[in-house]
C-alpha cells in the first residue's frame, strides 16, 4: 500500500469511527423520537382535515410550526435540529461505509436528503420564523423541473420513483423486513410483537402516501401543471377525496400515528 493509499484508508477509518462514536448515537436515537413527534403531528393534525378542520396542514412544516409555538419552543426546535442533523450524518455513513446492497444504499442517500431538507425547514422556522410548506416546495420543484428540456420525462421518472417507493414501503411492512432493523435481542416478546404491529401498519400508511404522491406528479406531468403536484398535505387531502371519504383518510392518519409510536420504539431498539 503506498502512502496516498495509506493516507486514505486513515481517513476513512476516522470518518467510519466518528460515525458511529457514542455521542452521535446519542443524538442520533433523539433525532428518531423526533421523527416521531413529527408523524404524531402531521397524523393529528390529519385526523382534525378528516372530521373537517383543514386550518393547518398536515405536513413536516406544519408540524414544525406547532412545535415552534409550544413553550420553549426554540429550545424544542433546536434540539430537533441536532437531532436531525445526526439522522443526516448516520445515513450518510450508512451510504458510504454501510456494505450493504445498492438498494439499501440508495434508501440511505434518499433519507439523508429527507433530513438536510427537514433541518432547512427548521432552521428557516428558527430564523425567519415561518417555513415553507412541503405542497409549495413540491410545487415550486415541479414548476422548475417543468420548465427544463424533457421537463414532463424527468417529473414522470420522479412520479414512477414514489409510487415505486410506496410500494416498497408496503412490501417491507408486509414483509416485516423492517424487523432487521432492530436489535430484537434487546427487546422482550411483547415489545416485538408490539414493534412488528407497529411497523406494519405504519408502513402500510407511508406506502399508500407516497404512491398517491407519484400519481399525483404523474398528473402533474401529463397536464403540465405544477400545481397538481403536492406534498404530504395535498396527498393526505386527496385521500379524504375518494369514494370512501374522509375515512380512507382517518385510516391513513392513524397508520401515521402507528409509525411515529414505531418511531419512538426505534429510539430505543434501532440498530445505528
Amino acid at each position: 500500500m503506498n502512502t496516498a493509499e495509506q493516507a486514505g484508508h486513515e481517513v476513512r477509518g476516522a470518518a467510519r469511527r466518528a460515525a458511529r462514536s457514542q455521542a452521535l448515537e446519542v443524538v442520533t436515537r433523539v433525532g428518531l423520537a423526533c421523527r416521531g413527534v413529527l408523524y404524531t403531528l402531521i397524523g393529528v393534525v390529519a385526523v382534525q382535515i378528516a372530521f373537517g378542520d383543514g386550518s393547518q396542514e398536515a405536513d413536516k412544516a406544519g408540524a414544525i410550526s406547532t412545535v415552534a409555538g409550544l413553550p420553549f419552543g426554540a429550545v424544542l426546535l433546536w434540539i430537533m435540529t441536532a437531532g436531525f442533523v445526526a439522522l443526516a450524518l448516520w445515513q450518510a455513513s450508512e451510504a458510504v461505509f454501510g456494505g450493504r446492497k445498492a438498494i439499501d444504499r440508495v434508501e440511505s442517500v434518499a433519507r439523508v436528503a429527507v433530513y438536510v431538507l427537514v433541518v432547512i425547514t427548521l432552521l428557516s422556522m428558527l430564523t425567519s420564523g415561518k417555513a415553507s410548506s412541503d405542497d409549495e416546495k413540491s410545487r415550486d420543484l415541479t414548476a422548475a423541473l417543468l420548465g427544463l428540456p424533457g421537463g414532463r420525462l424527468i417529473v414522470g421518472a420522479i412520479a414512477l420513483g414514489l409510487i415505486a417507493l410506496g410500494v416498497y414501503w408496503v412490501r417491507q411492512g408486509v414483509t416485516k423486513r423492517f424487523k432487521e432493523e432492530l436489535e430484537l435481542g434487546r427487546m422482550s416478546p411483547r415489545a416485538r410483537t408490539m414493534m412488528e404491529r407497529l411497523g406494519i401498519g405504519g408502513y402500510a400508511a407511508r406506502g399508500a402516501i407516497a404512491a398517491l404522491a407519484g400519481i399525483l406528479a404523474g398528473q402533474a406531468a401529463i397536464a403540465f401543471d405544477p400545481d397538481k403536484a403536492g406534498g404530504i398535505d395535498a396527498t393526505l387531502r386527496q385521500f379524504a377525496d375518494t369514494p370512501a371519504g374522509p375515512w380512507l383518510l382517518v385510516v391513513v392518519a392513524l397508520g401515521l400515528l402507528l409509525f411515529a409510536v414505531y418511531c419512538f420504539g426505534e429510539s430505543r431498539w434501532r440498530r445505528t
